[in-house]
């Protein structure tokens, strides 16, 4: 077993044959997210409140079996199953340190995310560690945990500090494990810098620290302003940052409920996909350098919510996936689809109507999503009057609507507004109210309702398996 490398372009392992990486994101589960874990705002809000609601030891309780049911051998079996041979381990900085009490390593940190390497190890399953978050927050994402749309990450030296020793702990840890493919050192960075300088920066110390260690794993750095946007990285990157792949965002505007309009795969619609995934890795392609498509995949109808257009939607969702495949296809792009496993709107596997969990949320979820109170995905077609008021009053009150464009560009006026009034405000108020849903249980009934996550207490998304391992089936066969 060797480690692999990057070799101009491509990824090989120690004889030189390329080694191409199909496989998905391991989201919601050690970085737990709303839309995937089923629960409002971010992920140390829930934990706060359910521990001041039912008890710390309780709460702690109910999480570790969560963490225990979600990803466990039966998942690594079926996954290898599909041919497909890497999983990206989205991992929450809070697992490892306190903010608190930072640069400490947590007891028993590494627990989890041992036992999911080496059970995926164990089934010839690569492993890409991918830290999620980052104290102060690098987005102002849900998913970067910080519970507000400022990246403060990028304002405070010792927030960037911690995370740079984090990142000596993991490769410390880690430096001697071939089946881990490399090292994706911060998920979807959101630096406000117009030159990039804080990423860049931050880059040049992860690189430093990780290489004084490890030599032998590969380094993903994401493009800035979730993973889009390489203009700024330097032009001796390939020299500067040693055996480093590029890892881009590749979500398609026609596999989500706010496509611009239904997807038919027209010559214009996938002209866009094309034009949309060559400029996001332009840079690399002019530099000569590797890349990797760490996120990418449509989200899905679901007939509690969509009804009667439920498999009208989820066909031309799978067309979406199917033309994307087709241009990675021509470039034997290497990619991790977002994402393995969640409550019904992305995984390939999800968790069934019929568990604990979704029984007995099944109202409190319905009610988040009529208010999409979760930013992924949102149909917010029952709410979208009640803030328009506010979108209309800024816009004219600003004196010049210049003044509207605001980092990140990705954010219009609109998004803006709903992300801070809805997403985050309206979300911390339903908080307590799912921690309040967990009053008078004990350890039996806290069990049940984390083994709902387990792995045959999930349904399968035939569909996008079917399609995602005949991809994979077809690119190993032209090697």
């Amino acid at each position: 077993m060797s480690f692999i490398k990057v070799d101009g372009t491509r990824m090989v392992d120690a004889s030189g044959n390329e080694v191409v990486l199909h496989g998905a994101g391991l989201g919601g589960w050690m970085t737990m997210e709303n839309f995937i874990s089923g629960y409002p705002g971010c992920e140390f809000q829930i934990r706060e409140a359910l521990a001041d609601t039912i008890g710390k030891e309780k709460a702690e309780f109910f999480f570790n079996k969560f963490l225990e049911h979600f990803f466990a051998e039966p998942d690594a079996i079926f996954f290898k199953s599909l041919g497909l041979n890497c999983i990206r381990i989205a991992v929450n900085y809070r697992h490892f340190q306190d903010d608190l009490n930072p640069r400490v390593l947590k007891p028993d940190c590494f627990k989890h995310l041992d036992r999911a390497i080496s059970l995926c190890a164990k089934h010839s399953i690569y492993t890409v560690i991918d830290v999620h978050t980052a104290p102060g927050g690098q987005s102002g994402g849900w998913h970067a945990d910080g519970g507000t749309h400022l990246g403060y990450f990028w304002t405070h030296k010792d927030f960037q500090d911690s995370f740079v020793w984090l990142w000596e702990q993991l490769a410390t840890h880690y430096k001697d494990n071939p089946w881990i493919a490399g090292y994706n050192v911060l998920n979807e960075p959101a630096d406000p810098h117009p030159e990039h300088k804080g990423l860049i920066n931050l880059y040049d110390r992860l690189h430093e620290t990780i290489r004084a260690i490890d030599e032998n794993h590969i380094i993903f750095l994401d493009g800035n302003t979730f993973a889009t946007d390489f203009t700024k990285f330097p032009d001796d990157a390939g020299t500067r940052w040693r055996n480093t792949a590029y890892a881009i965002h590749d979500y398609a505007v026609f596999g989500f409920p706010s496509s611009p309009e239904p997807y038919t795969g027209s010559e214009a619609q996938k002209e866009r996909l094309v034009k949309t995934y060559q400029r996001k890795r332009e840079w690399m392609d002019k530099h000569g350098l590797c890349v990797w498509n760490g996120e990418w995949g449509p989200v899905y109808a679901r007939a509690e919510y969509d009804g009667d257009a439920t498999d009208d939607i989820n066909a031309r969702r799978y067309a979406v996936l199917r033309d994307q495949l087709e241009i990675y296809e021509k470039d034997r792009l290497s990619w991790s689809i977002w994402l393995y496993k969640d409550i019904g709107f992305q995984g390939m596997v999800h968790v069934s109507p019929s568990t604990p969990y979704r029984r007995h949320f099944a109202q409190f979820l319905a009610r988040k999503h009529r208010l999409a109170v979760d930013a992924w995905g949102k149909d917010d077609k029952d709410v979208k009057h009640v803030y328009q008021p506010i979108i209309s009053l800024i816009e004219n009150s600003v004196a010049d609507p210049k003044y509207l464009k605001l980092y990140p560009p990705l954010w219009t006026l609109p998004e803006r507004v709903t992300r801070i009034s809805r997403t985050i405000m309206m979300a911390e108020f339903m908080v307590q109210e799912w921690a309040d849903m967990f009053k008078g249980m004990d350890e039996v009934q806290l069990e049940d309702l984390a083994k709902s996550f387990a792995f045959e207490n999930c349904l399968k998304r035939d569909g996008l398996n079917e399609i995602l391992t005949a991809h994979a089936a077809r690119v190993a066969s032209r090697a």
